[in-house]
């Protein structure tokens, strides 16, 4: 809604495709390791302990590799589907009581392993250098999905300008701490290199001798790796019945089932095609293509900011300089993320430092002219404000498409392959069955007297 009302029709669902990409191979990604770990509390049992086929947990590498068959993948991913499919209060009693069982085994990992810390294995602590680390960041980038979701209960809480903010901001501090707890701990009970790609936390206690936090540990994981799918099941559903309302996509997924009141055959739609990518795909090439989506939409979704703040309509046609202020917001906004890529660009390839400087350069350039220009409205009104605009929304953008320049190839193919399909089925399809009417968007009211 945001790429619609600040853009257009085009970019928002040139926005949705990515981001449902993502969706999609985070959705496969889970399911490859939650099937891993779920083989894993199995093999805890010594009847079952080595009598498990490859193709239940791991997969069964084909082609060299780059096919990788799994069977409970996918099957998992339908027990899911047909959870979410029950309705709205069934996944939620599930997913209340499995996010209480995540939290607290993390925390008793993190407070066991810590006394099982050998220091040496963090020196160095980054062996293979910044550039590394930022190609890590750009894939693990998507596990800071779902956050936003947070904004989807304004209507049901009582102050929402105060509550909202605090509880995002709140359950991302809490997140990245057992983020950084975890990580610090794995990476100093076992060496890197001997981490295990399937369950390496089970792994690396069981190494340790500690058996039965390897059993909290795959109990932990499985109840999160299925919170983390019903979430993300259940967001992907909502995404395709908005855009089926709007038109864009077939009005077959705009259908809600009349006893269940779900959108049945979105939900559906979300888990084939999750399970499809995770029944012949591995984790580690779903992750080479992962993110591509997340850093666009956050980058879109900073520009939005900015360009909803641009003067109304009536003053942009009205101006009578070179050009009209939005459209010189927009152009400075390009500007910014087109250097935040050759920023990226050049670090990753070792050009000259002058090169570096000069990208941003250009970049505080462009964010100076639409700070000093004010091009853009100062107040909505007592409704949600962002501190420090446009300040905060272009050092967004600019570190968000630096990011995206840090992703492997394949995440480059495919954000050029998916944006050029999903023009043509925007060119072909959705341009003459959009619907406006169904996306309304209004301003926050002046003051309170105007609720």
């Amino acid at each position: 809604m945001y790429s619609y009302t600040a853009f257009n029709e085009i970019t928002a669902f040139l926005v949705f495709v990515q981001l449902m990409l993502d969706y999609h191979i985070g959705a496969a990604s889970i399911s490859r390791s939650l099937a891993s770990y779920a083989v894993a509390l199995l093999e805890l049992f010594p009847a079952v302990k080595g009598s498990i086929p490859l193709w239940m947990g791991s997969g069964q590498e084909f082609l060299g590799g780059f096919l990788s068959l799994n069977i409970l993948a996918p099957v998992l991913l339908a027990v899911l589907t047909v959870v979410l499919c029950q309705g709205v209060r069934e996944s939620s009693a599930v997913n209340s009581v499995m996010t209480a069982t995540k939290v607290v085994i993390v925390l008793v990992v993190i407070c066991a392993g810590a006394f099982e810390i050998d220091v040496e294995n963090w020196s160095p602590f980054a062996p293979n250098g910044f550039k590394a680390v930022l190609t890590g960041a750009t894939v693990v980038f998507f596990s800071y999905v779902g956050f936003d979701a947070v904004a989807n209960s304004a209507e049901e809480s009582k102050n929402p300008q105060r509550d909202l903010p605090i509880g995002i901001m709140g359950s991302l501090v809490v997140c990245i701490s057992l983020y950084i707890g975890v990580c610090l701990v794995l990476t100093g009970m076992v060496p890197f290199s001997l981490l295990s790609e399937d369950a390496p936390l089970a792994e690396a206690f069981s190494s340790k001798g500690m058996k039965f936090v390897s059993v909290l540990i795959s109990i932990g994981a499985v109840a999160g790796l299925t919170t983390t799918l019903l979430v993300g099941l259940y967001v992907q559903s909502r995404l395709y019945l908005g855009l089926g309302r709007d038109g864009l996509l077939p009005s077959l997924f705009s259908r809600v089932h009349p006893t269940l009141h779900t959108p049945l055959h979105s939900q559906i739609w979300c888990g084939i095609v999750a399970a499809v990518l995770a029944g012949i795909f591995n984790v580690h090439s779903l992750s080479h293509i992962l993110s591509v989506g997340t850093l666009t939409g956050y980058s879109v979704v900073a520009a939005c900011v900015v360009a909803l703040r641009l003067n109304d309509k009536k003053e942009r046609e009205s101006s009578s300089g070179w050009t009209s202020s939005w459209n010189e917001g927009v152009i400075c906004l390009v500007i910014i993320a087109c250097s935040g890529f050759s920023a990226g660009v050049f670090y990753r390839f070792s050009a000259s430092v002058i090169f570096l400087l000069l990208s941003v350069g250009v970049a505080v350039s462009a964010s100076a002219v639409l700070h000093y220009r004010r091009a853009y409205a100062q107040s909505l009104g007592s409704g949600f404000r962002c501190p420090g605009v446009p300040i905060v929304p272009c050092v967004c953008i600019f570190f968000n498409i630096f990011l995206f320049a840090q992703l492997h190839y394949e995440a480059w193919i495919r954000f050029v392959v998916v944006s050029v399909l999903a023009t043509a089925v925007y060119a072909m399809y959705g341009q003459y069955h959009a619907d406006s009417t169904t996306l309304i968007y209004q301003r926050a009211p002046e003051s309170e007297s105007d609720y």
